[in-house]
């Protein structure tokens, strides 16, 4: 009987990101992806969300490594922050590391890892694991599928993938190794990328956005040009590169997350830009506008990125007007178009010319659409399989194309974050859980919690009302007060009748109290909360959040 092998997942499987999950074997952990996810709109104040360490933290001694299957935030940006508290190394590609390495250095904790360099297709041995890297095409480069070679047979992690036949570097997808890992003793699990398995067809070319820039450039010839896509798709950067240089421009980089990749991919010779068509964005004003070619962040409408500054007029560098064409290169992330559209109206306020993936094909996904992964599940012909990476939608779409290709319901597994399935001789099955919920971080504090983001939710939607009353506690009498200090529920200078009669309330409140004998502070706010609350619910129909203060003389 061979040793069972387990995977837990602490994040992606009902999000888009927190990617995140741990597989068990010979009493060893390794962790598959780190990665964070944004705010909703409705998580106030927080600035990213982390998957919940609690179940690594706890396991910190059996932790043996970290794979990393491409260099994206929401499958490494959570690395610095269980580095805080854990040291173990980190697998990837090299363009995968040094995109994490930024992150990590920023962090100071370096000191807690070793980076770990793979070659594609390379085969190692980490610990009890037997990890494959199996090349794979996405919107940043050399990207990894996952070959986990366990006493349970081969599992398969797809990672993020597309199937494009005409990459920019010209590295494809390896589905020659998946179908020879199929045909030889089989894939015992398939864990696949859902995010578009609801778009139909196949994923359009990388390179089909090239000649649609080129197009554009040359439109445009008289304008000067700034284009925003995301900083990790260093072949769109080089697509955009290549249509400067033919249009006689030079490419200045804008923001720091673009200048820090830019400079790392030119290092590893997977962006050409020969030297003197690349320039300091400082030094933009000595070149005609029609003659240069900005690369900025900001295609979400991040607020601080370079991009809103610019439509605010906020940037150093650069002053948006009517010579400007703007190119969104991207699509916005579901969440973020209220976001990207207020940054292209403040372009167009500016007088600039705006063009976005609505007018013109300026985008292509990373991720591979129905007919991709249709086929991806012909080749591989897995026994089980579990669509990871997507919300709940999406893995049901992708579980839907399973069956499509002949993966018995019986056989798939739709899985959420937190359970943990067990690879046995007698199949695969749900076995337990691991905690899994959200960890919000906030500047630089982590774990904000459920209860503050429930606080902030009240105090944006109702308000706050503060009641100072003050007291002398042996007399049993109120000597000041009480007196409502208001935010967000009604605006005291039009409501003074209104605060005057909730004023009365609670007097009578606390008096009615201290003539019962109650002397305790504590029993005296909660005293003034019932009655300011119940004055209010009532008078207003709204529920602020009520704030009692009770001093004593």
């Amino acid at each position: 009987m061979a040793a069972s092998v387990r995977v837990a997942f602490l994040g992606g499987l009902g999000e888009i990101g927190r990617n995140c999950m741990v597989v068990e074997q010979d009493e060893r952990l390794l962790i598959i992806d780190c990665g964070l996810m944004f705010p909703d709109p409705d998580m106030h104040g927080i600035d990213l969300v982390l998957p919940d360490f609690t179940y690594l933290r706890e396991n910190a001694d059996r932790i043996e490594a970290c794979v990393a299957t491409h260099g994206h935030e929401d499958h490494v940006g959570g690395l610095q922050f269980l580095l805080r508290d854990l040291s173990f190394p980190i697998y990837g590609s090299k363009v995968t590391l040094g995109l994490a390495r930024h992150r990590i250095e920023e962090a100071g904790l370096l000191g807690n890892t070793e980076l770990i360099a793979v070659a594609d297709n390379e085969r190692r041995q980490i610990g009890p694991f037997d990890v494959e890297f199996i090349p794979v095409t996405h919107s940043v480069p050399h990207a990894h599928a996952i070959a986990l070679h366990t006493p349970q047979g081969v599992i398969i992690h797809s990672g993020d993938f597309k199937i494009d036949l005409t990459p920019v570097d010209d590295r494809r997808t390896d589905l020659a190794r998946l179908g020879a890992l199929a045909a030889g003793d089989g894939i015992r699990l398939l864990m696949c990328d859902s995010t578009n398995a609801e778009e139909r067809g196949f994923a359009p070319s990388e390179r089909n956005v090239g000649k649609v820039l080129r197009q554009l450039f040359a439109e445009h010839r008289d304008q000067r040009i700034i284009t925003a896509s995301f900083a990790s798709h260093i072949h769109r950067v080089q697509q955009i590169a290549e249509a400067a240089v033919e249009s006689g421009r030079v490419v200045a980089t804008l923001g720091r997350s673009m200048v820090n990749n830019v400079r790392l991919a030119r290092d590893l010779g997977l962006i050409q830009i020969p030297d003197r068509h690349f320039v300091s964005i400082e030094d933009i004003d000595d070149y005609p506008p029609n003659e240069v070619c900005i690369v900025s962040t900001g295609s979400q409408g991040e607020p601080m990125a370079a991009l809103s500054l610019l439509a605010r007029g906020d940037s150093k560098y650069v002053k948006i007007g009517p010579r400007d064409t703007v190119i969104f290169s991207s699509h916005a992330i579901p969440g973020n178009e209220s976001n990207v559209n207020r940054v292209i109206d403040g372009l167009l306020r500016a007088g600039a010319e705006v063009v976005h993936s609505g007018l013109a094909d300026v985008h292509a996904t990373g991720h591979a659409q129905a007919e991709d992964l249709k086929m991806y599940l012909s080749i591989c012909e897995p026994e089980w399989f579990v669509p990871i990476h997507g919300e709940y939608h999406h893995l049901v779409a992708n579980a839907r194309h399973a069956r499509t290709m002949g993966v018995p319901e019986s056989r798939t597994m739709l899985c959420e974050d937190g359970d943990v399935i067990e690879i046995s001789d007698d199949g695969i099955e749900l076995v337990g859980r691991v905690p899994a919920g959200m960890l919000y971080v906030d500047g630089v504090v982590g774990d904000v919690g459920q209860g503050v983001l429930r606080d902030r939710r009240v105090l944006a939607e109702e308000g706050v009302v503060i009641v100072v009353v003050t007291v002398d506690v042996e007399a049993g009498s109120v000597l000041v007060g009480p007196e409502v200090i208001t935010r967000g529920w009604v605006y005291a200078p039009e409501a003074e009748d209104l605060i005057d009669e909730a004023c009365e309330t609670v007097a009578a409140a606390v008096e009615s109290a201290l003539g019962r004998g109650v002397r305790d502070v504590d029993a005296l706010e909660k005293e003034v909360r019932r009655a300011a609350g119940k004055f209010v619910g009532e008078r207003t129909k709204r529920r602020p959040m009520i704030v009692p203060v009770v001093m004593e003389a």
